[in-house]
């Protein structure tokens, strides 16, 4: 469960006679992650494609372009079928003719109404000039220009040129210049004006008219195109399922067909590696064997645990386990396969520990192993990074703790129900598995926030629900109400707590992955941090000789003193060995780990005591829990002050909902009146104020994803995942594929 499954290498081997006969039995079984062959064995050369891979991948090339003509999707599939090489080659020529033609008139088609859409575009300016055009050129003596601009400050341009005799035309900011001069001098002229010359388009007489005419001619072929693009609607209902299919098909003939470039091949012999699951292995090895059943042999050669730096550090070597050898002419050459596994071992490429021969990568991929409901977390700990084969998988700690501070700093009834209905709709409808993956994991952070919200005795912010479950007097308060300051108070210190013994278990993890390098390694590597952790935070909450908030370690009385629990936490003993010379301070007990755990990291490395003082940093990174959840608390109580209003009593607020302002006048004096509220300030308040209630709840609802969820992911990635957790694992990639729109029955 905190480690991925558990694999094993295996080596299939045999004549090349039954290649293509391994190839289908191992594809078939969808379980083989190959490794790819990378040319380090003397004598062996990867193998050669299959005869026709270069036509099916041409083939490929060809459905998937047909397939984005169409714009096909997985939702036009329909039933599976059966799609035949015969089918495929006369049916996918006579789509492709079918579906090229009509791109092709598609095409054209849009290419001729970009040109009209253009030349509209140029008319128009005309158009609102109402001049004809064939009187805008074609002078002999006479400069015209056409364009965009101000007409007195190009008559103001005009009149300082040195052009005498000019006119001008305005009509909607198209302006013409008729000027009795050359084209260079007018264009001279008109720099330092606000122009923005327009080129007269081709034509004669009224351009209204060629207006006219352009948007008729629009309109036919906006009328072609949504022809066109109907049949090809057409097309892609009848022809989708059988393109889907045959992608499908060709996908796992290309698959199959380029198999052997990942193998280790002689002239008459191959050898394929791979990695599988552990207790898979005797399937795969009857299956296979069963399949092709002559002149090859199936080998586990090791059963690996890795350390988090991919290196093996112990592994169990299987040697003559399985293996089918039919005595057949082709022995010849598969001993000449097996002279040649021996003759590896002196050019091969050997991993770490016990002398394994590999053909290429010596890590395996990753297949993580958590429990169902720990399941949706495996998205959020790869956007990070998969971990390795052998380290830690952080996902069932991610699950047991990021909706705990989720439902802590939201604590409400009403927003986790919400949240709980949101990720099941995420859950329930997407095909994405991560979105499918977030819809569970906001459905857990949904359950806690409800959860607390029972506890503190909140729906929407409201107490209602306090009064009604624990009659008034829930177990917990969040601390924002005068009466309940200190709970505040206790919220701080129960982050720190949570934050010592959050990170405490990633040192610890970090310890026990560090072992496997030795005990001195994992003393000086991670112990001196759990040292330095326990101690300091054991000198701060006995009190840091007097520096520490009283609230960390006394249960005094008082709104700010102490705790509010009276089976709470209230700090630890003060051990004092002896006094400080000259600064005359008791020096702690506590602090002797803190020292010792200091040393002990300085001779694992040097360098990393800069950062010492990551132990109080990191802890005091959790004070964000208690920050955050009196914020929360701060915006849901604002907004249902300002449609309720509410009064106080005794230093708790009381909204007012049952009673108007009048009766917490008549009983506490105005001087209670927080505020009077918008509901009980007519229709239009109502009405405003109802508005101000949902936005101000939806606004509530949202920023808890964006400061809850983020805070909480935060803690995780930052401050825990960083103590023991690496990644860089490889995905398992078995060899095979699942069918979804085919059927090879």
């Amino acid at each position: 469960m905190l480690r991925p499954e558990k694999m094993c290498r295996v080596s299939v081997a045999g004549s090349k006679r039954v290649m293509g006969s391994v190839v289908e039995a191992v594809h078939d079984l969808d379980m083989l992650h190959v490794t790819e062959y990378d040319g380090s064995w003397d004598g062996f050369e990867p193998g050669d494609p299959d005869a026709g891979a270069d036509e099916a991948s041409d083939q490929l090339v060809t459905v998937r372009a047909l397939e984005s003509i169409l714009d096909v999707d997985e939702d036009d599939a329909g039933p599976t079928r059966l799609v035949t090489d015969e089918a495929l080659d006369e049916d996918l020529e006579e789509v492709r003719s079918e579906v090229n033609e009509l791109d092709d008139r598609r095409d054209a088609i849009r290419d001729d109404l970009r040109e009209v859409e253009d030349e509209i575009a140029t008319m128009e300016p005309f158009v609102r000039l109402g001049i004809d055009l064939d009187l805008l050129r074609g002078y002999d003596t006479l400069a015209v220009a056409v364009g965009e601009g101000d007409a007195e400050e190009i008559e103001a341009a005009l009149d300082e040129s040195d052009i005498d005799d000019y006119g001008t035309f305005d009509e909607d900011g198209i302006v013409a210049v008729f000027a009795r001069a050359d084209e260079g001098t007018l264009q001279d002229a008109l720099v330092g004006a606000t122009f923005s010359a327009l080129v007269v388009p081709e034509g004669e007489g009224d351009p209204a008219e060629y207006l006219e005419e352009l948007n008729h001619r629009k309109q036919q072929l906006e009328s072609k195109l949504t022809t066109v693009e109907n049949e090809l609607d057409e097309l892609r209902l009848d022809y989708a399922g059988f393109l889907l299919a045959a992608e499908e098909k060709l996908s796992i003939e290309v698959q199959k067909a380029e198999a052997p470039l990942t193998f280790a091949t002689t002239d008459n012999a191959f050898i394929a590696e791979g990695w599988i699951p552990d207790d898979e292995y005797e399937l795969f090895e009857q299956q296979v064997g069963a399949e092709v059943g002559e002149a090859i042999d199936i080998e586990k050669l090791e059963v690996a645990e890795y350390d988090s730096d991919g290196h093996v550090h112990s592994h169990e070597e299987v040697e003559g386990e399985g293996g089918h050898e039919d005595e057949t002419e082709d022995d010849a050459a598969f001993a000449d396969e097996d002279d040649s596994r021996e003759a590896v071992a002196d050019g091969g490429h050997t991993a770490s520990a016990g002398g394994i021969v590999t053909m290429g990568d010596p890590s395996p991929p990753v297949i993580q192993d958590n429990p169902g409901a720990a399941k949706p977390f495996e998205a959020l700990v790869e956007v990070v990074s998969r971990p390795k084969y052998g380290e830690f998988d952080p996902t069932v700690f991610f699950f047991l703790t990021f909706p705990a501070f989720f439902g802590f700093m939201i604590g409400d009834l009403g927003y986790g129900l919400l949240y709980l209905l949101a990720g099941y709709g995420l859950y329930a409808t997407m095909d994405s598995d991560v979105l499918k993956s977030l819809g569970g994991v906001a459905m857990w952070a949904g359950g806690f926030t409800a959860l607390f919200g029972v506890l503190y005795g909140e729906v929407f912010g409201l107490h209602q629900l306090g009064e009604i479950v624990w009659g008034g007097h829930p177990p917990m308060h969040k601390g924002l109400q005068p009466a309940y300051a200190n709970y505040g108070l206790a919220w701080l210190t129960i982050g720190l707590l949570a934050g010592v013994v959050h990170l405490a278990i990633g040192w610890v993890l970090d310890f026990i992955e560090n072992l496997g390098h030795g005990l001195w390694d994992a003393v000086t590597e991670s112990g001196s941090w759990l040292l330095m952790l326990f101690g300091l935070w054991a000198w701060v909450f006995s009190g840091a000789n007097g520096t520490a908030p009283d609230f960390l370690y006394t249960a005094e009385s008082g709104v700010f003193a102490g705790h509010p629990y009276a089976l709470g936490f209230t700090g630890v003993p003060a051990f004092d060995l002896f006094t400080i010379p000259v600064i005359g301070a008791p020096f702690s007990a506590w602090l002797v780990p803190f020292f010792v755990g200091v040393v002990l990291l300085y001779l694992a490395d040097p360098v990393e005591v800069v950062e010492f003082l990551n132990v109080l940093v990191n802890v005091l990174s959790y004070t964000r829990l208690a920050a955050v959840l009196l914020a929360k608390a701060g915006m849901a109580f604002v907004v249902n002050l300002l449609f309720f209003g509410a009064y106080e009593h005794h230093g708790e607020w009381h909204f007012l909902i049952n009673h108007g302002p009048e009766y917490a006048i008549a009983e506490y004096g105005a001087e209670a009146i927080v505020f009077p509220g918008l509901m009980h300030s007519g229709i239009a308040g109502v009405v405003g104020g109802l508005l101000v209630l949902v936005i101000g709840h939806v606004l509530v609802l949202v920023l808890g994803v964006t400061s809850a969820g983020l805070q909480a992911v935060r803690l995780e990635y930052v401050e825990f995942f960083g103590k023991f957790f690496e990644g860089g694992g490889k995905q398992y990639n078995p060899f095979g594929y699942e069918r979804t729109y085919t059927t090879d029955d």
